[in-house]
């Protein structure tokens, strides 16, 4: 380049500098273009970084939020569960207590006491030798053999055998089982038999010309010896006659199915006021040999007497 005219630049750019820096001096524009110009400049600068710290921050706050969500939430699924199965257990309670007072109300025949057990074990079906459940109490306490055993809702069958602690009770849907029963309008006789599990009970050697309709209530009659008078057995579903039978084919429904019993009474002969046990008192004629030991020995000194006397 020639001298002359890089020279010739060289003043043009600083009659140009010196007039913007004298004109800046008077009006000040040009700092205050700089100052907002270098902030814009900073600004654009700075947003992408603070951006991405933003975004960087939100994402490890939400993480941890999340981690803290999920440790919430398992806590309250716990507690969830925790509250589901008190809610059962409460709801079982209350069934059972239910049930107990059910058995509470039921008011024993008269001269009978009541014992309540639990039932433990089912031995049902087709499976089983003999349909009969075992409950809770034994001879330990006063439970003999033939005890009559019942619900709230009728009877359910007797006690088969006894243990020191628990007992089997022939259910009355066994075959092998029979109860006195009569009709509790008409007051026909006759027995009710069990023919196994999921049948219907049958009502024998009821009289031909019995009066008995269908739904009528059987009670048991007192003439077996095992049962007291009036327990509710089984209700009445058909009646037929036959040219050739002498009785009638009834068939009964059992009023308490097998397969709820939970909570069973024992029915037991209770003592008039002042009786004691003197051996077996429980065995037929033991009461009238009693009896009859009494006024033997009121005749005693009568007979020295005549011996004296004579």
């Amino acid at each position: 380049m020639k001298p002359k005219k890089f020279a010739a630049i060289v003043f043009a750019g600083l009659f140009v500098y010196l007039s913007l820096y004298t004109w800046n001096l008077r009006t000040g524009y040009l700092d205050a273009l700089s100052v907002r110009t270098g902030l814009d400049v900073t600004g654009w600068v700075l947003r992408p970084g603070q951006w991405l710290v933003d975004r960087g921050v939100g994402f490890w706050e939400r993480y941890v939020y999340l981690v803290g969500l999920k440790q919430e939430n398992d806590r309250l699924q716990g507690e969830v569960t925790r509250l589901r199965l008190e809610t059962i257990s409460l709801a079982e309670r209350a069934e059972a207590t239910r049930r107990l007072e059910r058995l509470l109300e039921f008011p024993p025949p008269e001269g009978w006491i009541m014992t309540g057990c639990r039932v433990v074990a089912h031995r049902m079906g087709p499976a089983s030798a003999l349909e009969t459940i075992v409950v809770d109490k034994g001879s330990s306490s006063g439970v003999e053999e033939d005890t009559p055993v019942m619900s709230p809702d009728g009877v359910v069958g007797r006690v088969l055998r006894c243990g020191g602690a628990t007992s089997t009770i022939l259910l009355l849907q066994d075959p092998s089982s029979r109860i006195a029963v009569i009709g509790s309008k008409h007051r026909s006789v006759g027995v009710v038999a069990g023919t196994g599990p999921g049948h219907d009970l049958l009502v024998r050697y009821m009289h031909i010309n019995a009066e008995l309709e269908p739904g009528e209530l059987l009670v048991t009659s007192g003439l077996g010896g095992i049962f007291p008078k009036g327990l509710p057995v089984a209700r009445v579903t058909s009646v037929s006659r036959s040219d050739i039978d002498l009785f009638l084919d009834v068939h009964a429904e059992a009023l308490v199915p097998p397969g709820d019993l939970e909570e069973l009474l024992l029915l037991s002969r209770s003592l008039p006021d002042g009786d004691e046990f003197d051996g077996d008192a429980s065995a037929p004629g033991a009461a009238a040999s009693k009896a009859a030991a009494k006024p033997a020995t009121k005749s005693a000194p009568k007979s020295a007497a005549k011996k004296r006397a004579g």
